[in-house]
């Protein structure tokens, strides 16, 4: 797999293009569903474990450089004199587009106005993280599937640097630089290496919450989700919690919401269960409150991580993920009236 690699990236390197056509031809070539580099992803199964780490970071090498010679050619073609003098038209009369929010920062805000209510301030944290924010802090061993190419992207130079794949990387900052008691949510842009479909996302958005205090208990994680669940989605909105598990938290629990897109009866967006998940939780498992040097003896707590994306679908009625993503002044106008 490695020889195959380096001929692609020679061949990347000595190529080039006069035209848009031909330019799309080896975006094709290389990055569509069944082009070179999803074939390398396919294979990458194959690969013995002790050479996955290697064999990920020239995959990445090599999809990053396609994806840069793109972007060169593509500004080289549209800035040519012979292509500007076709695409402007000063004759053409100004049209001016108003803009509309974003349904993702409709309910970004939603969330955030809710738990502020109840007392939780809002967190940042950077997006590029080491391993011991991303996962050591958090209670995962040391060689998880979280931790693998597959749903990492690593950063090339430095294996021990990623971006983030959650926001809980800022709950350890802010455990690691604030004293008990701690009531905060940490809103932000994640990515994981996953097969863009109607359903998923290689970036996307979470927000999680932490609270740390003294007697803290499972029936306050409740209460609080309880509160959030019927002032985002409606008073008549039936919840239910499912044992589930997450390195970070223990006991942990998924928290299921009634569809209210055929109101329980059944559809293809609740699989026909009247039930959708929209969020884990649990309790803060000891040995993360020690990583960050907090006594697990003294304090308590809760934490909880949603998918924003997965919340807009299901308030919106919106059946493929993807239309977040594609700036569709069509699709952004319908929530003009949502702010």
């Amino acid at each position: 797999m490695k020889t195959k690699i380096e001929e692609y990236l020679k061949e990347v390197d000595c190529f080039k293009a006069d035209s848009i056509e031909k330019l799309e031809e080896f975006r094709i070539k290389f990055l569509s569903k069944k082009g070179l580099i999803p074939g390398l992803f396919a294979d990458f199964k194959n690969v013995a474990p002790e050479e996955r780490k290697e064999m990920g970071q020239f995959i990445n090498k090599l999809k990053n450089q396609v994806q840069e010679k793109i972007v060169n050619i593509k500004e080289s073609l549209e800035t040519s004199p012979d292509t500007a003098s076709k695409q402007l038209d000063l004759s053409l009369p100004a049209h001016a587009q108003l803009g509309s929010r974003h349904p993702l920062s409709i309910v970004r805000n939603d969330i955030i106005d809710i738990f502020s209510r109840i007392g939780f301030t809002v967190s940042e944290g950077p997006e590029i993280e080491d391993d011991f924010h991303n996962f050591t802090a958090l209670n995962f061993p040391p060689d998880p599937p979280a931790r693998d190419m597959q749903d990492t992207f690593f950063i090339e130079k430095d294996p021990d640097i990623a971006l983030r794949t959650h926001t809980s990387s800022v709950q350890v900052r802010v455990m690691e630089t604030t004293l008990p008691p701690i009531r905060t949510i940490s809103p932000g842009r994640v990515f994981r290496n996953e097969a863009i479909s109607a359903r998923a996302h290689c970036i996307f958005h979470q927000v999680e919450g932490l609270y740390v205090d003294t007697n803290v208990s499972f029936a306050d994680l409740k209460q609080t989700l309880f509160y959030f669940a019927k002032e985002l989605f409606g008073e008549g909105t039936k919840i239910r919690f499912r044992p589930s598990y997450f390195p970070f938290t223990e006991p942990s629990a998924e928290m299921d919401v009634s569809c209210n897109i055929c109101g329980g009866k059944g559809c293809n967006v609740c699989k026909y269960t009247g039930w959708v998940e929209i969020l884990g939780c649990g309790m803060v498992d000891p040995n993360v409150l020690e990583s960050c040097k907090i006594d697990s003896k003294k304090y308590t707590g809760f934490a909880f991580g949603m998918g924003i994306e997965r919340i807009t679908m299901l308030k919106y009625q919106i059946n493929d993920l993807r239309l977040f993503f594609e700036n569709d002044l069509k699709f952004l106008e319908q929530f003009k009236a949502s702010y």
